[in-house]
Protein backbone atom coordinates (compact mmCIF):
# COMPACT_ATOMS: atom_id res chain seq x y z
CA UNK A 1 0.00 0.00 0.00
CA UNK A 2 0.91 3.60 0.04
CA UNK A 3 2.06 5.76 2.63
CA UNK A 4 -0.10 8.64 3.73
CA UNK A 5 0.76 11.69 5.12
CA UNK A 6 -0.63 11.87 9.00
CA UNK A 7 -0.42 14.69 11.34
CA UNK A 8 -0.37 13.40 14.94
CA UNK A 9 -0.35 15.32 18.24
CA UNK A 10 2.37 13.50 20.33
CA UNK A 11 3.71 14.94 23.77
CA UNK A 12 2.30 18.87 22.97
CA UNK A 13 4.30 18.36 19.23
CA UNK A 14 2.42 17.83 15.97
CA UNK A 15 4.38 15.70 13.35
CA UNK A 16 3.63 15.53 9.78
CA UNK A 17 4.56 12.16 8.78
CA UNK A 18 4.22 9.23 5.87
CA UNK A 19 3.10 6.18 6.98
CA UNK A 20 1.75 2.85 5.58
CA UNK A 21 -1.93 2.56 6.52
CA UNK A 22 -1.77 -0.90 8.33
CA UNK A 23 1.19 0.49 10.54
CA UNK A 24 0.45 0.68 14.74
CA UNK A 25 0.85 3.57 16.66
CA UNK A 26 3.42 2.01 18.95
CA UNK A 27 5.47 1.33 15.33
CA UNK A 28 4.78 4.90 14.23
CA UNK A 29 6.05 5.87 18.13
CA UNK A 30 9.08 3.59 18.19
CA UNK A 31 10.03 3.84 14.42
CA UNK A 32 8.73 7.23 12.75
CA UNK A 33 9.22 9.27 15.84
CA UNK A 34 12.14 7.57 17.76
CA UNK A 35 9.70 7.54 21.20
CA UNK A 36 10.95 4.44 22.53
CA UNK A 37 9.63 4.60 25.94
CA UNK A 38 6.69 2.62 24.61
CA UNK A 39 7.11 -0.75 24.52
CA UNK A 40 6.30 -3.69 22.57
CA UNK A 41 5.71 -6.82 24.31
CA UNK A 42 2.78 -9.30 23.25
CA UNK A 43 1.44 -7.34 19.98
CA UNK A 44 -2.04 -8.63 21.13
CA UNK A 45 -3.14 -6.12 23.91
CA UNK A 46 -3.24 -8.14 26.88
CA UNK A 47 0.12 -6.76 28.25
CA UNK A 48 0.02 -3.14 29.13
CA UNK A 49 3.45 -2.69 28.04
CA UNK A 50 2.38 -0.51 24.72
CA UNK A 51 -0.18 1.87 26.94
CA UNK A 52 -0.19 5.39 26.43
CA UNK A 53 -2.78 8.25 26.72
CA UNK A 54 -4.93 9.18 24.00
CA UNK A 55 -7.03 12.45 25.43
CA UNK A 56 -6.25 11.42 28.58
CA UNK A 57 -7.63 7.38 28.60
CA UNK A 58 -5.23 5.06 28.28
CA UNK A 59 -4.86 3.28 25.01
CA UNK A 60 -2.91 0.14 23.43
CA UNK A 61 -1.09 1.17 21.02
CA UNK A 62 -0.20 -2.01 19.80
CA UNK A 63 -4.12 -2.48 19.20
CA UNK A 64 -4.38 1.52 17.88
CA UNK A 65 -4.09 1.93 13.80
CA UNK A 66 -1.95 5.42 13.73
CA UNK A 67 -4.42 6.74 11.51
CA UNK A 68 -6.79 6.88 14.36
CA UNK A 69 -4.72 8.91 16.68
CA UNK A 70 -5.10 11.65 13.91
CA UNK A 71 -6.66 14.44 15.93
CA UNK A 72 -6.15 13.08 19.08
CA UNK A 73 -3.81 13.65 22.28
CA UNK A 74 -0.95 11.45 22.73
CA UNK A 75 0.84 11.36 25.71
CA UNK A 76 3.90 8.80 25.87
CA UNK A 77 6.22 8.50 28.96
CA UNK A 78 8.70 10.52 27.71
CA UNK A 79 5.79 13.23 27.42
CA UNK A 80 5.27 13.27 31.17
CA UNK A 81 8.15 15.00 33.06
CA UNK A 82 7.84 18.64 32.25
CA UNK A 83 11.12 21.25 32.37
CA UNK A 84 12.73 18.63 33.02
CA UNK A 85 11.24 17.43 36.43
CA UNK A 86 10.15 13.64 36.83
CA UNK A 87 6.07 13.32 36.95
CA UNK A 88 5.51 12.66 40.59
CA UNK A 89 4.37 9.31 39.42
CA UNK A 90 7.71 8.85 37.93
CA UNK A 91 9.80 9.21 41.16
CA UNK A 92 7.18 7.60 43.09
CA UNK A 93 7.99 4.15 41.07
CA UNK A 94 11.68 4.80 41.65
CA UNK A 95 11.45 6.07 45.21
CA UNK A 96 9.80 2.45 45.85
CA UNK A 97 11.62 0.17 44.05
CA UNK A 98 8.58 -0.26 41.53
CA UNK A 99 10.40 -0.54 38.63
CA UNK A 100 12.64 -3.64 38.29
CA UNK A 101 13.52 -4.73 34.80
CA UNK A 102 11.49 -1.60 33.62
CA UNK A 103 9.69 -3.27 31.04
CA UNK A 104 6.48 -2.67 32.12
CA UNK A 105 6.88 0.32 33.76
CA UNK A 106 6.12 3.58 30.91
CA UNK A 107 2.48 1.63 30.41
CA UNK A 108 1.78 1.15 34.48
CA UNK A 109 2.77 4.93 34.95
CA UNK A 110 0.95 6.26 32.55
CA UNK A 111 -2.44 4.10 33.57
CA UNK A 112 -1.57 5.45 36.96
CA UNK A 113 -1.78 8.75 35.93
CA UNK A 114 -4.93 8.30 33.98
CA UNK A 115 -6.65 6.89 37.12
CA UNK A 116 -5.43 9.78 39.29
CA UNK A 117 -6.13 12.35 36.84
CA UNK A 118 -10.24 10.79 37.05
CA UNK A 119 -9.91 9.73 40.52
CA UNK A 120 -6.95 11.74 42.63
CA UNK A 121 -7.97 10.02 46.03
CA UNK A 122 -8.09 6.37 44.91
CA UNK A 123 -7.88 3.27 47.04
CA UNK A 124 -5.25 0.31 46.91
CA UNK A 125 -8.26 -1.57 45.47
CA UNK A 126 -8.96 1.19 42.79
CA UNK A 127 -5.43 0.88 42.06
CA UNK A 128 -5.04 -2.52 41.49
CA UNK A 129 -8.39 -2.42 38.98
CA UNK A 130 -6.93 0.27 37.27
CA UNK A 131 -3.82 -1.68 36.60
CA UNK A 132 -5.63 -5.19 36.06
CA UNK A 133 -4.48 -4.69 32.23
CA UNK A 134 -0.28 -4.15 32.85
CA UNK A 135 1.25 -7.59 33.73
CA UNK A 136 4.50 -7.34 35.65
CA UNK A 137 7.13 -10.17 35.85
CA UNK A 138 9.08 -8.84 38.30
CA UNK A 139 7.25 -6.49 40.94
CA UNK A 140 4.57 -8.80 42.52
CA UNK A 141 2.54 -5.50 42.41
CA UNK A 142 2.68 -4.65 46.06
CA UNK A 143 5.79 -1.93 45.28
CA UNK A 144 3.59 -0.37 42.11
CA UNK A 145 0.83 0.19 44.16
CA UNK A 146 2.64 1.71 46.99
CA UNK A 147 4.11 3.95 44.62
CA UNK A 148 1.07 5.02 43.30
CA UNK A 149 -0.51 5.62 46.25
CA UNK A 150 2.08 8.09 47.35
CA UNK A 151 2.04 9.66 43.87
CA UNK A 152 -1.38 10.48 44.82
CA UNK A 153 -0.74 11.80 47.90
CA UNK A 154 2.50 14.28 46.67
CA UNK A 155 0.48 15.32 43.83
CA UNK A 156 -3.11 16.65 46.53
CA UNK A 157 -0.19 18.88 47.97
Amino acid sequence: MAEQRVILNVNGRNYDISIEPEMTLVEVLRDKLDLTGTKISCGEGECGACTVLMDGKPCLSCCTLAIQAQGKSIVTIEGLAEKGQLHPLQKSFIDHGAIQCGYCTPGMILTSKALLDENPNPTPEDVKTALAGNLCRCTGYVKIVDAVMAAADEIKK
